[in-house]
């Protein structure tokens, strides 16, 4: 693992909260298989946040990561401009995705989904395998790398809820369309939030379709050692970070992982406050 800083070579705004950002690592960019993870430091004293790694160039020794604003260090870390850096970046963690060689390929993301499937996309490329990529958003404006998607997948399709761009509906209910017309598929990789992957599983696991999920949501420590991401599958205690992040989506306990995913939400949520209310009190210091 790397230990010195990161620079920010390249940092792309996908939505209003959610950013690219292309980071000198080359110890990193030279490991990385697809699906594995790093873990984020803002600064010297911060919280430790895993981030799937969305994309690696070993020739240029870069790691591409998306992140999405979500609690207090995420925002922390978005609001750090090209030019800057994280103080670590530590990887790649957790196990590659197994990447078939043969037969189609579904994968489904939502959200911030889109990045962490981009490197499983890349992977399956120069294999004997068809993919499609279903990527899903609230609007159009939310939707991210549709261009680099379509550059890596046969086939990209668009949902969002109002019906802004694509299909309109969950990227569910177009995995539901696809299977309905006699697509033949013989893999879905689901990513993105938690109740998404469920619902994914809800319709391939009834058609016998085998699923793989990514449990990153649920991660925190990254290393195995604070054993907050315990989840079981097919009846064992699994940990989503050492053992995972991919797991059968058939054999996982939803109910159980859905409750450990809030176990956090108030900290979270208080964390987020006090580090707006410091912001907005910093910025109107500078002001004065």
């Amino acid at each position: 693992m790397e230990t010195t800083m990161y620079d920010i070579v390249q940092r792309r705004t996908l939505t209003p909260v959610t950013k690219l950002f292309e980071v000198d690592a080359p110890l990193v960019a030279k490991a990385a298989q697809p699906g594995q993870f790093v873990i984020l430091r803002v600064h010297g004293r911060g919280e430790r946040i895993p981030v799937t790694i969305t994309d690696a160039d070993p020739i240029a020794g870069t790691v591409t990561v998306v992140i999405q604003e979500v609690g207090a260090t995420s925002k922390m870390a978005c609001e750090i401009e090209e030019g800057g850096h994280f103080h670590d970046l530590a990887g790649p963690l957790g196990e590659p995705v197994p990447l078939r060689d043969s037969g189609h390929v579904v994968c489904v993301g939502g959200g911030f989904g889109a990045g962490a499937m981009l490197t499983v996309l890349k992977g399956l490329k120069p294999l004997a395998t068809r993919t499609s990529a279903i990527v899903g958003a609230r609007t159009a404006e939310l939707v991210i790398l549709q261009d680099r998607l379509e550059a890596a997948a046969d086939n990209v399709y668009v949902c969002t809820d109002d019906g802004s761009a694509g299909y309109k509906g969950f990227v569910t209910g177009k995995l539901e369309d696809l299977i309905e017309q006699g697509e033949p598929i013989d893999q879905v990789l689901a990513i993105g939030p938690m109740m998404m992957m469920r619902a994914v599983a809800g319709v391939t696991v009834p058609n016998d379709i085998p699923t793989l999920v990514s449990l990153d949501p649920i991660m925190i420590d990254g290393t195995g050692m604070c054993g907050a991401c315990r989840v079981t599958v097919g009846g064992e205690t699994k940990f989503a970070c050492v053992d995972g992040p991919f797991f059968d989506a058939s054999q996982i306990n939803f109910d159980e992982l859905v409750r450990r995913n809030t176990t956090y939400r108030d900290e979270e949520a208080d964390a987020l406050d006090r580090y707006e209310k410091s912001h907005c009190r910093a910025e109107a210091a500078a002001q004065t």
